[in-house]
């Protein structure tokens, strides 16, 4: 059955989307994750993946038009399928009845009931907030923290809660006035993008009845062709999945400790004790009906015994043990996405060696004027935005049908973070001053570590460094951050011999290595593009040029 491809929301506050460009055209197949065009928001221009497999139908909005979020975009189907209802419906939610429908009029009447009962019965004034695509690639959030409670008043643009995406944490605002009547994910709960995360409405309004009535549109999809032809067979079904419905809403779980008894735990409070090692059957819960919840783990002070090991515990160290905890949704993304990158992009790799005497001497010129700071990775930024101006084919990006060379320079900078690697992105660097890279670099590190970056401000790179020197690597190679072409590792600047006129003389290196795609890249340019870095970085004066 073909698919209706709507404007999606790409930012918190996108109200509508312009195509800028399409990198699929009609009749050309699509895989699940392909990109099929890339998205002008309010924000920034960002990369629109298919969710879907099928061959491209037809496409709504043409390069350089504008629609609101949720219009018609594209139609996803089998080759030859007939869509012309869903083009003149224009929305997912207007199916088509096609030859082979073999639904029986009692399920047509009770599908229309459903739908009735979760669109056309909704109060006035009641609206369903659903998990919000807060990135590109963002398939579910976590709900970090609430900043709003049952019954509180909610104003437009008030912050209802903090969502963890797998970019970063973001604050996530109302676009309804109203009284927040239910909350359907707690703190530390996970669920898809359009799962139920709340209810806003009049005051007294029954939300519990809308929000049992409620299904997601990938619930619907999923849903749909699982209708059994008798009677029997629905009786038999719809029993046992309303009790596991009932399972999933509830906002606490429970484990039993070695003497049988249960324990009431709050999502949240179980992430953070799996996270702390804490052995929940040791902490006693504040909560209603002794439930443990954060505060619980936050000011949990283990016991400490006073009795001396014994030959038995001191044997038992020997026993094999791990800790395990589930994996972030910033993990889960790094692991696919460099995966994809290494297994599919050819990559080769360049290693060079400098000579940082000059650099460690003009780093000290420009840090002596005042209220002026700047790093030797400053350096390497600029260094590497100059020389990239000149070498566009290592600025490049791949894709299936075509390589787009970049006049502009948009440098990724890779920053260590607790939950894995975020790469904020320089903008135009290669017109920024060495003292307003630095300013940028150090805000953008800042706020990787408490995840307050925006998608939108690590999205776009032409190019990515990473810099490990500080930990005292010497020289490591990295993966590509695709689409780019080339990724550029800096190692730490290393004291040692080096000859210099004919003699052996103390002096200062540093190694790097390039990592470039072949698709894209020769050898002879990799090379030449270090050429030319060398040259800035051993001759900084040359950038100020």
């Amino acid at each position: 059955m073909a698919e209706v491809i709507n404007m999606p929301r790409l930012s918190d506050t996108m109200e509508e989307g312009t195509v800028a460009t399409w990198l699929k055209k009609v009749g050309d197949k699509i895989e699940e994750g392909d990109i099929l065009a890339e998205i002008e928001t309010d924000k920034a221009t960002m990369e629109f993946e298919s969710f879907h497999e099928g061959t491209l139908l037809y496409i709504g909005i043409q390069e350089g038009e504008t629609t609101k979020v949720d219009e018609l975009l594209a139609i996803i189907g089998e080759e030859g399928e007939d869509i012309s209802d869903l083009i003149d419906g224009g929305a997912s939610d207007k199916k088509k009845e096609t030859p082979e429908d073999t639904s029986s009029d009692d399920d047509k009447k009770e599908e229309a009931s459903d739908e009735k009962s979760t669109s056309d019965e909704l109060p006035d004034g009641v609206t369903v907030v659903t998990m919000p695509r807060l990135s590109d690639t963002m398939e579910e959030g976590t709900v970090a923290t609430w900043l709003k409670k049952i019954g509180d008043k909610v104003e437009e643009g008030d912050i209802l809660a903090e969502i963890e995406t797998d970019k970063a944490t973001m604050e996530f605002e109302s676009f309804q006035s109203g009284t927040l009547l239910y909350i359907g994910l707690e703190e530390g709960d996970t669920a898809k993008v359009d799962s139920l995360l709340a209810i806003i409405g009049p005051e007294g309004t029954d939300a519990a009845a809308i929000a049992k009535n409620f299904q997601s549109s990938s619930e619907k999809k999923e849903a749909a062709p699982k209708k059994k032809s008798a009677d029997s067979d629905k009786k038999e079904s719809s029993k046992p999945a309303v009790k596991e419905e009932k399972k999933e809403v509830s906002s606490s779980s429970s484990s039993a400790t070695s003497d049988g008894s249960r324990v009431f735990v709050s999502p949240l409070a179980r992430k953070m004790a799996e996270e702390k090692g804490i052995n929940l059957s040791q902490v006693k819960g504040s909560g209603e009906n002794g439930r443990i919840i954060k505060r619980d783990i936050e000011n949990y002070t283990p016991e400490v015994s006073a009795a001396p090991a014994t030959v038995g515990q001191v044997a038992a160290s020997g026993v094999e043990d791990f800790d395990e905890k589930p994996n972030s949704q910033m993990r889960k993304v790094i692991a696919k996405r460099l995966a994809e990158s290494k297994f599919t992009a050819p990559h080769y790799y360049l290693n060079v060696e400098f000579d940082m005497e000059k650099a460690i001497a003009f780093r000290e010129q420009v840090n002596a004027i005042p209220d002026t700071r700047i790093s030797f990775n400053d350096m390497i930024v600029k260094a590497c935005a100059l020389a990239l101006k000149e070498f566009p084919q290592v600025n490049s990006q791949w894709f299936d049908d075509k390589i787009r060379l970049n006049n502009h320079v948009h440098i990724g900078v890779a920053v260590a973070v607790e939950d894995g690697l975020v790469v904020p992105v320089v903008r135009f660097a290669d017109g920024l001053s060495l003292s307003e890279i630095g300013a940028k670099v150090k805000d953008y590190a800042g706020r990787s570590r408490t995840k307050k970056l925006t998608p939108q401000e690590m999205e776009g790179s032409t190019f990515t460094i990473s810099n490990l020197g500080m930990f005292g690597i010497e020289s490591f190679t990295s993966i590509i951050n695709q689409p780019n072409s080339a990724i550029l590792s800096v190692g730490a600047i290393v004291e040692k011999p080096v000859v210099k006129d004919g003699k052996i003389v103390v002096g200062h290196t540093m190694k790097l290595s390039l990592a470039c795609d072949h698709r894209t890249v020769d050898g002879a340019t990799g090379a030449e593009f270090l050429q030319t870095l060398k040259g800035f970085v051993e001759n900084p004066i040359s950038m100020l040029v």
